[in-house]
């Protein structure tokens, strides 16, 4: 009794301490005020709170700063830009004075107490932790996936659309630096038809090593049953790049003037309706291309840009309005469209439901045995059934008259219970003998049969005309006779028979099926190659290097022993050393010849504001502006020693070269350095020498296009081997102490050694492995 007694004394204590912590904890919410966290007003706009989120996550980061409360200081900068940044959140705080997120309190509070009761386990979330999922970010809930799930659902799923899929933990400090941009990134995607996928490595270890994820965050796309990682910055623009170039590139067409009837004349090839955007967008919109990518297997694609030239007569064929967005349909007849559908801003259920309802031609050939089950339904009752009209007939001219007297019936009888089809006898020779039982009369001739399909074993229910298919009025007025006894009486359909599966006419041959395997699996491995866990992949390298080392070992000491008989003497050293000697001043003369670069022009030229849209803004894609920070003071030895150093690689027509004076633009360089990632401090009023900060010798490849730089710093005197990535590694001359001259001048080193290996730095600029900083637009050069 007395142990009991303690022990419920125990566990009230325990329940009182919990409750306490939970009151607490309210408590201190509700003091959290977001604005005065980031520093700015309740008027603020997104861009002013966004600014100002950027700038203290850089300052406090537990990576950067080891300011013992980092930690703290960068949790609340990061709670405070998720409510600001969402506007219901936002517009909660300013109503309420919360953002809305202890509503699932009571929820929450009772699975802590169903933890306690059962083991004494205590929740973590219940303290507040800011890493745990639920308390993150509880938008990720519906997008969780489980194993079972995953396996059953999302990988057939794949192959209609793409799946970007992210993997989390708890305590994960870089998960909650890209949460922004995932949630903004999955809303916008999850609209356009893309599947979104959250896995928590923590709760779901069996899933997540499943995909292949060894560590968090990690982001992978799934498209047809296949993963694909992703390897780059986590921003809006290539997260969209990346799933786009999950998708095939042959799903759209372009099709222009030039080639629209052949494309819309593949329909007999291909057996299925061809579609048409036409639009006013230079490249194909990604919700066209994931719906082409859905609908793959029934329609073809094709996309117009009407700001072409080239696609006028095109435009006036069809009567487009160039202004909006239109959608067509062809099937059978291309001089006009079966269907169309036209808006100013085109959805995705709009543009699903404009195209379900035109899978099918409207006398479709029965090519698989798929298509015949969707188009001949199995009978599922009585007020379901679906009853399909089969011209069964040849190939060639001599059919041609049959089988058009028949598509014009069709076209004027179309009914929901009723659909047309066509089968090649020859093609499907088992499918016509089923159905007329080898009669001489049709053989040579076509024929119609209407039939009911009773069941899935191939069972059917079937009448055929009493006499060959010519086409003539005569065969029209019996086929609408039989088809309007059909609707009174579906039991005149007399005959029965089982039916094989059909011939799938349009698959792949064995070798071209093979040829997609083996790229497919040569893809793979080079993936893997680059981007592999190299963890798991010890033991099979320590295991191949010691074959190799065993392997070499023994020819080589067998080379060295069935030499030594037989060998001449060697050479003196003298000789020896005097060959390798002169092998070595050649070689380095022919070395030094190569890098030293011949005597021209380099033209450089000013960048102001005169020349700065078309220098850089406006620039043409694929090209880059190697822009030289300097002063007025070291302009002329910078030059020189920019153009020895650039020389080699002016015969590229896709870069251009400019310099920039500090003097003048110091505003615009400070700005563009803020998305460096730490390349530069943001001045702020407490540091009153960041004016005097020496930028000369910077270097900055600016693609326009693209918006995006790379960054080139100075080289450090006494520093070799940190100037080949320095458009990566963090360089600690450019922080200034609050108090005291700046660390980089112009007099702490020669201006000759500023650019020194900027060579080097060009080689990985065009082989394109430089870090690439984006930014939202190019400010104004004032």
């Amino acid at each position: 009794m007395g142990l009991g007694r303690a022990g419920l004394a125990w566990a009230a204590a325990l329940l009182l301490l919990l409750l306490l912590a939970a009151l607490g904890a309210q408590a201190a919410a509700g003091d959290f005020d977001p604005y005065g966290v980031l520093g700015v007003g309740r008027s603020s706009s997104q861009a002013d709170i966004k600014k100002a989120y950027k700038r203290l996550a850089r300052e406090w980061h537990p990576d950067k700063n080891k300011d013992p409360g980092a930690e703290d200081k960068f949790i609340q900068i990061s709670k405070a830009y998720e409510i600001l940044s969402n506007e219901e959140k936002r517009a909660n705080f300013d109503r309420y004075g919360d953002a809305g997120e202890s509503q699932g309190y009571s929820q929450h509070q009772h699975r802590q107490f169903h933890h306690f009761h059962e083991g004494f386990y205590f929740d973590e979330s219940f303290f507040h932790f800011p890493f745990n999922s639920e308390r993150r970010d509880s938008s990720d809930e519906k997008y969780l996936l489980h194993f079972s799930h995953y396996v059953n659902e999302i990988v057939p799923d794949s192959f209609k659309k793409p799946y970007l899929i992210k993997i989390t933990s708890d305590w994960c400090f870089s998960c909650i630096h890209i949460e922004p941009v995932w949630k903004e990134v999955a809303q916008e995607l999850e609209a356009l038809g893309v599947g979104i996928g959250v896995v928590h490595a923590g709760y779901e270890r069996r899933l997540a090593h499943h995909l292949g994820a060894h560590s968090t965050p990690s982001l992978l796309g799934l498209v047809n049953g296949k993963i694909t990682f992703f390897h780059n910055a986590v921003v809006r623009e290539n997260l969209r790049q990346f799933v786009e170039n999950l998708l095939p590139g042959n799903l759209v067409e372009k099709v222009t003037d030039k080639n629209y009837i052949r494309f819309l004349s593949n329909w007999k090839k291909e057996n299925k309706p061809h579609v048409l955007l036409f639009d006013h967008m230079p490249v194909v919109p990604l919700l066209y291309k994931l719906a082409a990518f859905a609908y793959r297997d029934y329609l073809s694609f094709g996309y117009v840009y009407v700001g072409l030239r080239g696609t006028e007569e095109l435009s006036r064929q069809y009567n487009i309005n160039v202004y909006t967005p239109t959608m067509m349909i062809f099937k059978e007849h291309i001089d006009k469209p079966a269907d169309v559908v036209q808006a100013r801003d085109m959805k995705k259920q709009l543009i699903d439901d404009f195209l379900s309802q035109n899978k099918f031609l409207m006398v479709a050939r029965l090519t698989s045995q798929r298509l015949f089950a969707e188009l001949c339904p199995v009978k599922k009752s009585h007020r379901q059934r679906k009853h399909c009209v089969v011209l069964l007939t040849g190939e060639g001219d001599k059919f041609a008259e049959a089988y058009e007297a028949f598509l014009t019936f069709a076209v004027a009888n179309t009914k929901d219970t009723l659909k047309f089809a066509h089968v090649y006898n020859d093609r499907q020779p088992e499918f016509a003998d089923a159905l007329l039982m080898d009669d001489e009369k049709y053989r040579g001739k076509s024929a119609v049969v209407i039939l009911e399909r009773r069941n899935s074993a191939g069972k059917v229910a079937y009448k055929t005309l009493e006499e060959a298919w010519r086409g003539s009025k005569e065969d029209n007025f019996i086929l609408l006779d039989l088809l309007d006894q059909l609707r009174t009486d579906p039991g005149f359909l007399s005959s029965e028979t089982v039916l094989v599966d059909l011939n799938d006419e349009l698959a792949p041959m064995f070798l071209i099926r093979w040829l997609y395997s083996v790229l497919d699996y040569i893809s793979d491995c080079w993936d893997s190659l680059f981007h592999t866990n190299w963890r798991e992949m010890m033991p099979l390298l320590s295991l191949l290097f010691s074959a190799l080392f065993i392997l070499f070992g023994t020819v080589i000491v067998q080379a060295f022993s069935d030499s030594s008989e037989t060998r001449d003497s060697p050479p003196s050293e003298k000789e020896e050393t005097a060959a390798k000697t002169e092998k070595n001043d050649a070689s380095f003369s022919k070395e030094s010849s190569s890098r030293i670069p011949k005597k021209g022009f380099v033209e450089v030229t000013e960048l102001t504001d005169i020349n700065y849209n078309s220098n850089l803004v406006r620039l043409r894609p694929g090209h880059m502006n190697v822009v030289l920070i300097l002063s007025n003071s070291t302009k002329t030895a910078l030059l020189q020693k920019f153009a020895l150093e650039v020389y080699t690689f002016t015969g590229s027509s896709s870069l251009h070269f400019s310099f920039l004076s500090l003097d003048k633009h110091r505003e615009w360089l400070e700005y563009l350095l803020e998305f460096a990632q730490d390349a530069a401090p943001i001045p702020n009023q407490y540091d009153k020498h960041f004016l005097e900060r020496d930028y000369t010798g910077y270097v900055l490849a600016l693609n326009g296009h693209k918006k995006y730089f790379c960054l080139f710093k100075p080289h450090r005197s006494g520093d070799e081997g940190g100037t080949l990535a320095l458009c990566e590694d963090y360089d600690s001359s450019l922080h200034t102490e609050a108090r005291g001259k700046p660390s980089c001048s112009p007099g702490s080193r020669s201006l000759k050694n500023k650019l020194h290996k900027l060579s080097f730095w060009m080689e990985r600029l065009l082989e394109g492995s430089l870090q690439r900083f984006y930014i939202p637009s190019w400010p104004a050069l004032d």
